[in-house]
């Protein structure tokens, strides 16, 4: 590994970039932040501080997007924006010769993901997405085990992914939130959390998606005038794998009482529970009475901030030269799940998921 230093633009002061992007990289030995922009200033100005306090590095506060573009300094960027940005600045970022850590969903169509990959392989530059869920050490764990056939063919799963809606966890604190704006961020929370899920299972299991039924609703959520959103805040999914496997993903804004990231793998040999238990967030049931429990470290949710591993492995894909694991074409499996979703729910039939 080199020993140079990987500086970093961050495009977003909001709460990704708060809780995981920038701590995350200035705790990384070869990552620095050194500017931000935020379109709220005042956002840019605490989080600027807030890192300046806490690792005694000074941080500019960018005036404007081309500020980041085209600071020479500037190696990589994180796009941590609504949804609407994602693509845009992406390719802005790349063209400018910056490698690129968007967040997830990557894009808000099919096509502007694709033009993404594209761009990244004309510049050369890396592109990775932040499907953080892949990373965690119960996953990984988990990853392991089904590849050694514990317990044996995956024949069905439920993947959950649920709390009480982004109002609270934003910057925006409150209904007026981007998440619940269309235009904004082009899905709710299909784009939030289900999109975690659609690139969990798929990686977990070694199979793509190949069909889905989806009932996608918006039953709770109301903006600042009181209006429901214009988003869904529920979505209830089949999933036929390619394998034959057939499970179900729900992804939620209205589990008020306490938060869900859980996933339940069945197989011939029996089953497998993940981050259902705290102590041992990995669980295996044989079916001939064997149990094993795995203490392997925690889910990241809202309420329990553990390191992504995210900008780490992003750091080293730079360092290395090495392509990410999570990229570019694996940001876009995972939308095309959610784009499947939403075609169902929209037509009322099973949609077949595009490749």
């Amino acid at each position: 590994m080199s020993e140079e230093i990987v500086k970093f633009g961050i495009f977003g002061a909001g709460s990704i970039a708060i809780y995981r992007h920038t701590p995350e990289i200035s705790n990384n030995p070869w990552g620095q932040v050194v500017a931000i922009y935020d379109p709220i200033t005042e956002r840019a100005e605490w989080l600027a501080d807030q890192l300046e306090q806490r690792y005694g590095i000074e941080v500019e506060v960018a005036e404007s997007e081309q500020a980041i573009l085209d600071n020479p300094e500037i190696e990589a960027v994180v796009v941590a924006t609504p949804n609407k940005h994602h693509a845009r600045l992406t390719i802005a970022a790349l063209e400018a010769g910056k490698h690129v850590l968007c967040e997830k969903p990557m894009a808000t169509s099919l096509e502007d993901a694709q033009k993404m990959i594209d761009t990244a392989k004309r510049t050369g530059k890396k592109l990775m997405i932040g499907h953080n869920q892949r990373l965690m050490p119960p996953h990984v764990k988990a990853k392991q085990l089904l590849e050694q056939g514990v317990i044996g063919d995956v024949l069905s799963f439920r993947t959950s992914f649920g709390h009480a809606g982004p109002e609270g966890w934003s910057q925006d604190k409150g209904p007026h939130t981007w998440f619940f704006k269309k235009e904004e961020a082009y899905v709710g929370t299909m784009g939030d959390l289900g999109v975690h899920k659609t690139d969990l299972i798929r990686w977990l299991l070694g199979t793509e998606v190949k069909e889905a039924a989806a009932f996608i609703e918006t039953l709770a959520k109301k903006n600042e005038k009181g209006e429901p959103i214009t988003v869904e805040d529920n979505a209830v999914c089949i999933l036929k794998m390619e394998s034959g496997a057939v499970g179900q993903l729900t992804a939620s804004w209205t589990y008020t009482a306490a938060e869900d990231n859980i996933t339940i793998i069945y197989g011939t040999k029996g089953q497998m529970v993940l981050g259902a238990n705290p102590d041992f967030p990995v669980e295996v049931m044989l079916a001939n009475g064997e149990q094993a429990k795995y203490k392997v470290g925690a889910v990241a949710t809202n309420n329990v901030q553990v390191a992504s591993g995210i900008p780490d492995e992003f750091i080293d894909c730079i360092l290395d030269d090495v392509e990410p694991r999570i990229s570019g074409e694996e940001g876009k499996k995972a939308l095309a799940i959610v784009v499947a979703c939403l075609k169902s729910a929209a037509t009322g039939q099973i949609a077949k998921v595009e490749k």
